[in-house]
C-alpha cells in the first residue's frame, strides 16, 4: 500500500494516538510546510476516544477527574518546543459546569471533536485514513521502510516510520491468576481476571450470591455501579441529606478487600486560594539529574523516594503556614531553613515540634498504610469502622480548612511530571499516586456507604489474601484475623499490569520476540528524550517509537489538567518534532 509519499503509521487512534497527531498538526507549518504525507490511523475502535473513551458504553459510568481539569490542548505550562495550540477544556466545550463529573460518553464525544479538529488542523498536503482494524506486527530493517500488518489483510501498510500508541492492553494470566482461572474451570466456579470492567462480563454474578472483589479503586467503583444502577437499583436522599439504596433484588453480595483495605480517596471539592508552593523545590530537574548520573540501576525506595518525600512535606507545610499559621509553633522563614537542610528523622522532628497536631503533619507511612495497626474481632465490627472512615475522609476532602492535602495533590503532580525521565520506578509509586490523587467523586463514595447499609457490600479489611480449596474461593484480611468469607465467584477489580512478556497483544509480542528492550517491571524501554523504541543494547530504533502505559516513559494520562504542564504533551511534542524532522529529511533526499 505505497504512495511513493512518506507515510506515517500511528497504531492507536485513542487519545494518546490523537494527542500524537495533533502535534504533528501543531509542528507541522515549521517542520513539514509543502511537502506530502500520509498517515494511517490504525485502531478497531474509533479515533478519539479508541477502547478505554468510546461512546459505546453504559452512561452510568463516570469520569473521575472533573470537567474543568480535562483537556486535550497544550498550554504555555508545556515545556515544550512547539508551538501551543489552544483549545478548549471538556466543561468548556460541552457547555457543563466546571465541577461535574461527566460520564464517559461526554468524554468520548469531546476526544472525537479533538481528532476531527486536529484532522481540520492539518495542512492540506497531510493526508490522514482510519484503518478501523488491529495491527498485529510491524517488520523491516532498522534503516529501511517498516512493514505493518494489519489483522485479515494480506499485505501491509508501508511506513517510514511507526508510532504505538496502544493505550490500555489485555495481559496473559500470572502464575497465580491461571491457577484461580484453573480451579474455577474444575469447581464450576467464576473467576473474572483483571480486565477493564466495562468490558467485563458480569451475567455470572448470579443475584443474591456472594462475590469475592480484590481491589478497591476505581475498576471497583465502576464494577459496583454496574451491577446496582446497572441492574435497576436507585438511591433515594433522605430529609437529613443521608443516601439510601433500595436494591432491585437482581444484586449480588460483594465483599471487598485489598492491600490497602480502604477505597482510594475522595476527590478535593474545593478550589485553590492564594500563594502556590514554588514547585518544584526538593525534587526538580538537577535532582533528576543528579539520579541519572549515578551508576547501576536506582532502586526508588532507597534513592528517589526520600526526595519525593521531602518534596510533599515541602508543599504540604508551605501550605500549613501560609493559610493555618494558627496551628504551628515557628515562624515559616525558621521551619524553611531547617526543613531545607534535614532528611529523614529530622524533618519528622522537625515538624513534630512545630505543628502540635499530628493531624496537621504530613505522614506518607500513615497515608499508605492506614489499617497496618488496626484489628477487629468480626467483620460486623469492621463494617463501622471502615464507614467512619469514608465518610470522615469525604468531610476532609470538601473543607478547605484541610488545604495542605490540595497542595500535597499539587506536589504529586509536580513529582509526576519529573519522574517521567526517569523511567520505569516500579509499581508501588503508581499504586500510591492513584491512591492519593486519581480517587472517585465523593457521591461515588457516598453511594458505597449506601451500599454497605443496605447490605449489599461487605468490606473485608487490608493485605486481603484469597485462596481456592473445598469447592469454593476464600478471602481472609490482617483487619479481621481468623476470620473468612466464602463465595464462588471471584473478581479481580483491575486493570491487567501493562507488561510487554505477557500483552495479548500479538504486535508488542513480537517487538519483543525480535529484541525490544523492557525493564524489570516487564515494560517496553523507550529514548526519554523522543520516545524510539530501544533494542537490547540500548540503541534506539530510528523508525519506532511508542508512548503510553506499556512503556516506561508512562508518566501520565493522554489528557490532563489545565495549566499543570502535562508531561504526555511534553512527550508528545517532542515525539512529533522527532519525526517530523526525519521525514522531512527523508522527503528532501527522495526529491534530490
Amino acid at each position: 500500500m505505497s504512495t511513493g509519499r512518506p507515510s506515517l503509521v500511528i497504531v492507536g487512534a485513542g487519545p494518546r494516538g490523537v494527542g500524537f497527531l495533533e502535534r504533528i498538526a501543531a509542528n507541522a507549518p515549521e517542520l513539514y510546510d509543502g511537502q506530502g504525507l500520509d498517515v494511517h490511523l490504525v485502531d478497531p475502535f474509533p479515533p478519539g476516544g479508541g477502547r478505554i473513551w468510546r461512546e459505546e458504553q453504559s452512561p452510568l459510568l463516570w469520569m473521575n477527574s472533573q470537567a474543568q481539569d480535562v483537556t486535550m490542548f497544550t498550554d504555555e505550562s508545556v515545556d515544550m518546543a512547539g508551538p501551543v495550540r489552544p483549545g478548549p477544556t471538556l466543561h468548556e466545550w460541552a457547555g457543563l459546569d466546571g465541577r461535574v463529573f461527566a460520564d464517559r460518553r461526554t468524554q468520548g464525544a469531546y476526544l472525537r471533536w479533538v481528532h476531527e479538529d486536529t484532522l481540520a488542523a492539518l495542512p492540506p498536503e497531510i493526508r490522514v485514513r482510519h484503518h478501523a482494524r488491529r495491527a498485529v506486527r510491524v517488520g523491516g530493517p532498522r534503516e529501511g521502510r517498516q512493514q505493518v500488518w494489519l489483522d485479515g489483510l494480506p499485505r501491509p501498510l508501508l511506513a517510514d516510520l511507526v508510532v504505538l500508541t496502544l493505550g490500555h492492553l489485555d495481559a496473559e494470566h500470572d502464575d497465580e491468576q491461571r491457577e484461580l482461572a484453573e480451579y474455577a474451570r474444575t469447581h464450576g466456579l467464576v473467576h473474572l481476571p483483571p480486565d477493564f470492567t466495562a468490558d467485563s462480563d458480569l451475567s455470572a454474578l448470579a443475584a443474591g450470591e456472594p462475590v469475592i472483589v480484590r481491589g478497591f479503586g476505581l475498576a471497583f467503583v465502576d464494577l459496583t455501579v454496574l451491577l446496582t444502577e446497572g441492574r435497576g437499583g436507585r438511591y433515594e436522599r433522605s430529609p437529613d441529606g443521608e443516601l439510601t439504596y433500595l436494591p432491585s433484588g437482581r444484586e449480588p453480595r460483594l465483599h471487598v478487600g485489598s492491600r490497602r483495605g480502604v477505597p482510594y480517596h475522595s476527590k478535593i471539592g474545593y478550589d485553590w486560594t492564594g500563594e502556590r508552593p514554588p514547585l518544584p523545590r526538593f525534587f526538580g530537574p538537577a535532582e533528576v539529574d543528579g539520579l541519572l548520573a549515578r551508576p547501576g540501576r536506582l532502586d526508588f525506595r532507597r534513592d528517589v523516594w526520600p526526595l519525593v518525600e521531602k518534596e510533599l512535606g515541602f508543599a504540604h507545610y508551605h501550605r500549613l503556614f501560609a493559610a493555618h499559621p494558627e496551628r504551628t509553633r515557628t515562624e515559616w522563614a525558621d521551619f524553611e531553613r531547617s526543613y531545607a537542610a534535614g532528611t529523614g528523622d529530622e524533618l519528622r522532628a522537625l515538624a513534630a515540634a512545630a505543628v502540635p497536631d499530628p493531624a496537621d503533619r504530613f505522614d506518607p507511612a500513615a497515608l499508605d498504610r492506614p489499617l497496618d495497626t488496626v484489628r477487629h474481632a468480626s467483620y460486623d465490627a469492621f463494617q463501622d469502622d471502615l464507614r467512619s472512615r469514608v465518610e470522615q475522609d469525604v468531610a476532609r476532602r470538601h473543607d478547605p480548612s484541610h488545604s495542605p492535602d490540595l497542595a500535597v495533590f499539587l506536589g504529586l503532580l509536580s513529582v509526576y511530571g519529573q519522574l517521567v525521565r526517569l523511567g520505569d520506578v516500579g509499581p508501588w509509586w503508581h499504586g500510591f499516586f492513584s491512591f492519593l490523587a486519581s480517587g472517585p467523586p465523593a457521591p461515588r463514595l457516598r453511594q458505597m456507604l449506601a451500599l454497605s447499609r443496605a447490605g449489599v457490600l461487605t468490606f473485608l479489611g487490608a493485605d486481603l489474601t484469597v485462596t481456592a480449596a473445598d469447592g469454593v474461593f476464600r478471602a481472609a484480611s490482617a483487619t479481621v484475623p481468623g476470620q473468612h468469607v466464602e463465595a464462588r465467584a471471584l473478581v479481580e477489580a483491575r486493570l491487567p499490569h501493562p507488561t510487554v512478556e505477557r500483552s495479548r497483544d500479538r504486535l508488542l509480542g513480537e517487538l519483543y520476540e525480535e529484541g525490544a528492550a523492557v525493564t524489570p517491571e516487564g515494560l517496553l524501554a523507550v529514548d526519554p528524550a523522543d520516545g524510539r523504541v530501544l533494542d537490547r543494547s540500548g540503541s534506539p530504533h530510528p523508525r519506532r517509537f511508542a508512548f503510553g502505559p506499556h512503556t516506561d516513559a508512562r508518566g501520565s494520562g493522554a489528557f490532563t489538567r489545565p495549566r499543570t504542564g502535562g508531561p504526555a504533551f511534553r512527550q508528545n511534542d517532542a515525539g512529533a518534532r522527532a519525526a517530523l524532522s526525519f521525514l522531512r529529511a527523508l522527503s528532501c533526499r527522495a526529491a534530490a
